[in-house]
């Protein structure tokens, strides 16, 4: 079924929403409430009926900031939505019951997204130090303690205000560094 997701930004609704397309084998579609028109989501729509007919694949429409949408753009999602030919995925900051109209909201389960938990946080930016694929275990970087708990603390439940955090630190000291020199994160640097 369709789903609202509803919480801060930064704690994984964009994540989520491509993790469920990819494990249902169904095509992903992104689009911005706040860039995109009427035409685009016909668009997607129209495509989205010609691949179910032609092969079966299901497509997820995630909509970021669904908020944005004014009512005539969220009604023309409704009978595609009730028919299932997509299944909608939106994203918001706001309250959907106040921010959503509600024939989508009633087609929906809502899921409350919370800010992260300090330890996430912390288990989440020792992942991309040490991580060599996806992450900054590339680089030799030593992080201090406080330097990661200054990291958490100052992205309030936001994961990607704390990899961001995390990056320009690193990435300001590799600037320094000589090649293959350890790259230390400390306090100081993470304040910076």
């Amino acid at each position: 079924s369709s789903l609202i997701f509803y919480g801060p930004p930064g704690t994984g609704k964009t994540s989520l929403a491509e993790l469920i397309a990819r494990l249902t084998a169904a095509r992903f579609e992104h689009l911005n409430a706040s860039s995109a028109s009427v035409k685009d989501v016909r668009e997607i729509l129209d495509q989205a009926r010609r691949r179910l007919a032609d092969n079966g694949q299901r497509t997820v429409l995630f909509v970021d900031e669904l908020h944005r949408f004014n009512r005539a753009q969220q009604d023309v999602l409704l009978s595609d939505v009730e028919q299932g030919i997509v299944i909608l995925i939106g994203a918001t900051t706001e309250n959907p019951f106040f921010a959503v109209n509600s024939p989508l909201v009633s087609r929906s389960q809502i899921f409350q997204f919370l800010p992260l938990a300090d330890a996430d946080l912390r288990a989440l930016l020792e992942r991309a130090v040490a991580d060599r694929e996806r992450g900054l275990g590339r680089y030799a970087i030593s992080i201090s303690p406080e330097a990661v708990e200054y990291l958490v603390r100052s992205a309030d439940g936001d994961a990607r205000r704390a990899l961001t955090g995390l990056e320009v630190a690193v990435i300001s000291q590799l600037k320094s560094a000589q090649a293959g020199e350890q790259v230390t994160i400390d306090l100081e640097v993470a304040k910076e």
